[in-house]
C-alpha cells in the first residue's frame, strides 16, 4: 500500500476505535476506558518487539513525546465524546490536522497556499460548527466543546511526533515510544484523581479491541509516515473523525442544526483541502 492508501485506513481505523471507545466511556469509567485500552496494544507491541532486531531509543524517545499528547488527547476526546454531540465533537477535533502544518512552518517547511488557506477554513468550520452547541443551557455540551478543542491540539501534537519518530527510525520504536508516553501520562493522572480501573468482566474484551484498533491505526499511520511526506499524510490521517460522524448517524440517528451542518461541511471540506496541497 503506498502512504496515501496508508493514512486514510489508518483514519478508518482510527475512527472506528474512537467511537467504540466514546461509547464505553458513556457508560464505563473515562480512566478504566483509556488506560486498559492502552495496556492491550501496549501488550500486542512488546510481543511484536519481543522478535524484533530493529528498536532504537531515537525513535522510542520522539515517539514517547507524541504519545504524552496522545494519550491526553484520548483522554479529553473520549470525555467529549461522552458529553457531547458525536457529530459536533468528532469534526472539532478534525482540526487536529492544523497542528502538524504549524509545526512543519516552525521546522521551515513551507506548505503552500492550498494547505494553509485550508487551515484557517477548518478552524472557522470548527467555530460554527460549536456555535449552538456552546450556546446550549446544557453545561456538559459546552464542557465536550472545550475538551474537543483540547483533544484536537493534542493530538494534533501526537500526529506529528509519532510520523517525525517513525521516520528516525523503525516503525516499531517509534510505536513503542508514544504508547509508554501516553500509558505514563494516563497512569499518573489516574493516580492523581483516583479514579477507578474498575469494571464489570464483560466490559474486558470490547475495551482490549479498542486498544487494538487504535495500536493498528497507529501501526499504519507509522508506515505511510516512512513512505510519504509527513505534512500529507499527518492531514490524511486526522481525517478519523469523519468515520465517528458517520457512525454516529448511522447508529446513533444524531440530528444537528443547519448551521451546525455548515460548520461540518467547511471543517472537513479545509481538512481536505490541506491534504490536497
Amino acid at each position: 500500500m503506498d502512504a496515501v492508501a496508508l493514512a486514510l485506513t489508518s483514519s478508518l481505523v482510527w475512527g472506528i476505535a474512537d467511537f467504540s471507545g466514546g461509547m464505553l466511556t458513556r457508560r464505563l469509567p473515562l480512566a478504566a476506558v483509556t488506560v486498559l485500552s492502552q495496556a492491550a496494544g501496549f501488550a500486542l507491541l512488546l510481543a511484536l518487539a519481543a522478535g524484533s532486531r530493529t528498536l532504537d531509543t531515537t525513535s522510542a524517545a520522539i515517539g514517547a513525546v507524541g504519545g504524552l499528547g496522545g494519550g491526553a488527547g484520548l483522554a479529553c476526546f473520549y470525555s467529549a465524546l461522552a458529553r457531547g454531540t458525536m457529530s459536533i465533537v468528532a469534526p472539532i477535533t478534525a482540526c487536529s490536522a492544523v497542528v502538524p502544518v504549524a509545526l512543519s512552518l516552525a521546522r521551515g517547511e513551507r506548505p503552500s497556499a492550498l494547505a494553509l488557506g485550508g487551515s484557517a477554513i477548518a478552524l472557522t468550520g470548527a467555530v460554527l460548527a460549536s456555535a449552538e452547541e456552546r450556546s446550549a443551557a446544557d453545561r456538559g455540551r459546552r464542557q465536550a466543546i472545550v475538551l474537543a478543542v483540547l483533544a484536537a491540539l493534542a493530538i494534533g501534537v501526537f500526529i506529528f511526533f509519532l510520523g517525525r519518530a517513525s521516520q528516525e527510525g523503525s516503525a516499531l520504536s517509534a510505536l513503542l515510544g508514544a504508547r509508554l508516553g501516553s500509558l505514563g501520562i494516563l497512569l499518573g493522572w489516574t493516580v492523581a484523581t483516583r479514579s477507578t480501573l474498575r469494571i464489570p468482566s464483560r466490559a474486558v474484551v470490547p475495551i482490549a479491541l479498542v486498544g487494538l484498533a487504535d495500536v493498528s491505526a497507529n501501526t499504519l499511520f507509522a508506515l505511510a509516515s516512512q513512505r510519504g511526506l509527513l505534512a500529507v499524510v499527518a492531514v490524511l490521517g486526522s481525517l478519523f473523525p469523519v468515520v465517528t460522524v458517520i457512525l454516529a448517524h448511522l447508529v446513533l440517528g444524531e440530528r444537528i442544526s443547519t448551521v451546525q451542518r455548515v460548520g461540518v461541511a467547511v471543517a472537513l471540506a479545509g481538512v481536505a483541502m490541506v491534504s490536497a496541497a
